[in-house]
């Protein structure tokens, strides 16, 4: 379904959402299911909205295979809540209060900044000049006694995304998946918890999604706030407070749909499909694009590049972004932190779309050399 005016939007997030699920909430959006009403003005505490929230848990648990062990919550604060959130709650796992942080770009090693105000953080792997690669796991400096290991499945900002889930020895693996998240399956008993903002790949701006094994609840820190506390958010179905309604309407509503779609089989499909056709085009461009990520880590959610070398040449980046524009793609521009290039291909960007950037590509490559 294609929707006339509508740009193709590459943004690393807040990023596009499938078009039938805009569809759905625009018709809903006065009148949710003959209520009467929007589910913006709904009370979090009414059987309508408590029917919204628990076919969601139950969608997503479906779509993951989450076992029965594991809550599902829906909180607010974003990643960068969680990265004080953990802490608080696991880091007391232990006598020791240390935990083990996997360094590989800009979010997990602001979640390892972050960690350091409640306890001790262990720097898995040596520092790196640049966060263009993953060390092997046999270099690797894990401390058997932390109370838990924290990574980054994918790390937008510099386009490196892991094709493995790190062993820990028994050590509760802790992992941002904000932008992979629903892209492939993956198995949930390796995790103590998983987190997500939801605004890149499951739906709109305002919520976060935690999946924690229960074993893990009821650790906290003395200091831990309340509305951290994932035992009290458990126990409240993540009602505490007024919760991001629409957002976790949303979010229900892009689970239904990848349902619909086929699952996560088929996206794992997709999301192959799409990145290695941008992959080939920089790959066979003679160095007029150039990729600096570890090609055994090249992310397939985060595409990040360089025209005209891998340093970037200024103007050319510019009028890229400028003739792309003209085409009606938009948000490719790079992470004000790296510069260049960046190709945002969460579940919601379709191969049509992902296939017309590429012979953009393809078009002003051979312009320009």
């Amino acid at each position: 379904m294609e929707l006339s005016g509508r740009a193709i939007n590459f943004s690393a997030g807040p990023a596009k959402l499938p078009e039938q699920v805009l569809l759905t909430a625009q018709k809903e959006m006065l009148n949710f299911d003959n209520t009467g009403h929007s589910v913006m003005e709904m009370s979090h505490r009414s059987a309508d909205f408590s029917e919204i929230i628990t076919r969601a848990t139950e969608d997503l648990r479906e779509l993951l295979n989450i076992p029965a062990n594991y809550k599902i919550l829906f909180l607010q604060g974003g990643g960068t809540g969680q990265f004080a959130a953990i802490p608080l709650n696991l880091i007391g796992l232990k006598e020791g209060h240390t935990a083990d942080y996997v360094i590989t770009g800009t979010w997990s090693q602001k979640g390892a900044k972050e960690a350091e105000k409640y306890g001790k953080v262990n720097r898995v792997l040596p520092k790196l000049d640049k966060f263009t690669q993953i060390p092997d796991q046999s270099t690797w400096n894990l401390n058997p006694e932390a109370s838990y290991v924290f990574y980054c499945a994918n790390e937008t900002v510099h386009g490196v995304e892991f094709p493995f889930i790190p062993e820990t020895n028994g050590v509760p693996l802790v992992c941002d998946m904000s932008s992979n998240i629903l892209s492939k399956s993956f198995d949930v008993n390796k995790f103590g918890l998983i987190f997500a903002g939801a605004q890149k790949n499951i739906g709109s701006a305002g919520t976060t999604l935690v999946i924690i094994r229960e074993d893990l609840l009821g650790h906290t820190l003395p200091q831990c706030p309340s509305i951290f506390d994932y035992k009290a958010q458990v126990g409240m179905n993540s009602l505490m407070n007024t919760p991001p309604t629409y957002s976790i309407y949303v979010m229900g509503l892009v689970f239904k749909f990848l349902k619909e779609e086929g699952g996560l089989k088929e996206f794992d499909e997709r999301s192959a499909n799409k990145s290695q056709a941008v992959y080939e085009i920089i790959d066979n461009s003679n160095g007029f694009y150039c990729c600096p990520v570890n090609k055994d880590c090249q992310s397939r959610m985060n595409i990040p590049f360089r025209i005209g070398s891998l340093e970037g040449v200024e103007d050319l980046e510019k009028l890229f972004l400028s003739e792309a524009q003209k085409r009606g793609m938009i948000s490719l521009k790079g992470h004000r932190s790296v510069g260049g290039i960046r190709v945002s291909l969460y579940n919601a960007v379709t191969l049509e779309e992902t296939l017309k950037l590429c012979q953009f590509m393809q078009e002003f490559s051979q312009n320009q050399q």
